[in-house]
């Protein structure tokens, strides 16, 4: 496998991206049409933490963390690592060294479509990870990939400098162009969202803040006594 490092590609701007940090994972992607997530099986290695960075990608081989370390020269203040491979791995590709690396330039953390190793001492160095699995299995340095290049995730195009977010729910990806836009969405729909929320604790259901018992009716959903119930022999 041959491979490419490209350097200094476009990124979305820092005061965007810290303006999107602002959000949850769920906001932003509902703001973007509910598009942009990653699949369920990325989960973080810590719980309470939300982290937005801009995408240094890596394309690696299973088994294989060569392309990791090259990764680490382009990464800068700002960024989140984002790393898969070209056919499933669960290996750890990413450990404690990595992150000390990362976090001497500045990196906000790193999602692996991989597995991951040193949990324990990630969290007590409060640096940020998102992973497919962890496992202590060691890995190779011997064939080539690529870095800043377009990678997919469960589906999801990640390019380099795109914006990755990331929370305990998991990981959303907001494309560079489309950043200061969908922040502006999602503090709309927060605002709505605190709206809705003072409703429901002033008693107000659901079914009428939404319109919803027009919908039940129109489905053909019935209301019936207990009664009227038992006599129908459900």
């Amino acid at each position: 496998m041959s491979g490419v490092i490209v350097t200094n590609p476009p990124k979305a701007e820092l005061k965007d991206v810290d303006a999107l940090a602002g959000f949850g994972v769920a906001t932003v992607s509902e703001a973007m049409g509910r598009t942009g997530l990653l699949g369920p099986g990325i989960r973080p290695v810590q719980q309470g933490v939300r982290v937005a960075g801009t995408a240094v990608t890596v394309l690696g081989w299973p088994g294989d963390n060569l392309m990791i370390h090259a990764a680490v020269e382009q990464c800068g203040e700002g960024d989140i690592l984002v790393v898969t491979t070209t056919s499933p791995c669960t290996d750890g590709l990413f450990g404690e060294l990595f992150a000390t690396a990362l976090k001497q330039r500045g990196v906000r953390g790193v999602v692996l479509n991989t597995g991951i190793r040193d949990t324990q001492e990630l969290r007590d160095m409060g640096f940020a990870a998102w992973s497919r699995a962890v496992s202590p299995q060691g890995t190779v340095k011997a064939t080539g990939g690529s870095v800043n290049v377009s990678i997919a995730i469960d589906g999801q195009v990640v390019n380099p400098g795109d914006v990755v977010l990331a929370d305990d729910d998991g990981v959303v990806v907001v494309p560079r162009e489309r950043v200061r836009e969908t922040a502006e969405q999602s503090a709309a729909r927060e605002a709505k969202e605190a709206a809705t929320r003072a409703a429901f604790v002033d008693g107000q259901l659901g079914l009428d803040r939404y319109g919803l018992r027009e919908t039940l009716q129109r489905l053909g959903v019935e209301y019936r006594t207990y009664e009227e119930h038992q006599e129908r022999g459900a």
